[in-house]
């Protein structure tokens, strides 16, 4: 028996959920000192997320006395390694090189495990015992419902797409990324894929829990939410798991909607010197997707209600979407 392959995908699978754990407190950390300059403070240095993990893990977990002790602890180890087993299916780099597991999923099969951290932190939430946790446990259930529609129209429009331009594999991201939507469409198909952008651009602070869609934590109506009662290495682990999944959802939009790599136009040749082109890169595309999707949102706009949640996601960026996947169809039948 080979045990290569196996041994491999192991390493591939620690060196990326290494990766995801240090770039996504970094990216935290940038976000933070970006949010802080814009509003003309100072700020906390770019390395705090890395001292306040630190700072988690040497302190006790506290569980509540009301608590389901084995599913109150369990849930941030389950967010954690639902955000880390994304990692395995999404490139972070240069396309030539796929995913640990990209061979065995598609965007199907990331668009349910998004909800697996989300899901892991309302069980936790519920298992708290706290009402403070109940009522976010709750708001984040309907947050993940409003989301989803215009997360699943963007994928089904890329999907169409793929598919009436008789591609194989058309939920696939390497097919995908061989193909950009972009080289596939019109004028109308052009307007329709900058609708499905914008709306992805706004998922982002809903799937990451940021403001203005983190009425499920409001730390000034229900003092932190789904996680007021997490303590210690408990809640290290939660937060290490958001900030895994922020980089899992930078690299979706960008593999999405921009797929291209830098070494081609610069004509790099040589394996490792076209790797470190392109992986630079998509850190770049990576951080200016950051910079839109959450650091100036946040700083622009107030929390919004649970109900004003819904009425974004439903009304206007549901209709969005589907405007866009309408457009997208329209251009291929003009064509």
């Amino acid at each position: 028996m080979n045990l290569l392959p196996l041994l491999a995908a192991i390493l591939g699978a620690v060196l990326m959920a290494a990766f995801g754990i240090l770039a996504g407190l970094w990216y935290s950390g940038l976000d933070r000192v970006l949010a802080a300059r814009m509003q003309a403070r100072i700020g906390p240095p770019v390395r705090q997320p890395f001292l306040d993990i630190r700072k988690l893990m040497a302190k006790e977990n506290i569980v509540p006395a009301n608590a389901i002790p084995w599913l109150f602890n369990g849930a941030p180890l389950v967010a954690l390694a639902g955000a880390v087993t994304l990692l395995l299916y999404i490139p972070m780099s240069s396309f030539g090189c796929l995913p640990v597991l990209g061979a065995y999923g598609d965007l199907v099969l990331i668009m349910y495990l998004l909800a697996i951290p989300a899901l892991a932190m309302v069980a936790g939430g519920l298992a708290s015992g706290s009402p403070y946790a109940t009522i976010g446990a709750q708001r984040e259930m309907v947050a993940m419902i409003a989301y989803e529609l215009p997360l699943a129209a963007t994928i089904i429009a890329f999907a169409w797409k793929l598919s009436r331009a008789g591609l194989a594999n058309p939920f696939s991201l390497a097919t995908l990324a061989a193909t950009p939507v972009w080289t596939l469409v019109g004028p109308l198909g052009v307007i329709g894929v900058l609708l499905l952008l914008a709306t992805m651009i706004l998922v982002v602070p809903g799937e990451l829990g940021r403001i203005p869609f983190d009425a499920p934590e409001a730390e000034t109506e229900i003092a932190g939410g789904l996680i007021v009662e997490y303590s210690g290495r408990n809640l290290a682990l939660l937060t290490l798991s958001l900030a895994v999944k922020t980089i899992v959802v930078m690299a979706l939009i960008v593999a999405l909607f921009f797929p291209w790599n830098l070494s081609p136009l610069l004509g790099i040749a040589a394996p490792p010197l076209a790797l470190l082109t392109d992986t630079l890169f998509f850190i770049l595309k990576t951080l200016v997707v950051l910079f839109f999707s959450v650091t100036l949102i946040r700083i622009s706009v107030a929390r919004f209600r649970i109900n004003q949640i819904v009425n974004v996601y439903w009304k206007a960026l549901g209709a969005l979407s589907i405007l866009g996947l309408i457009l997208i169809m329209a251009d291929s039948f003009i064509r």
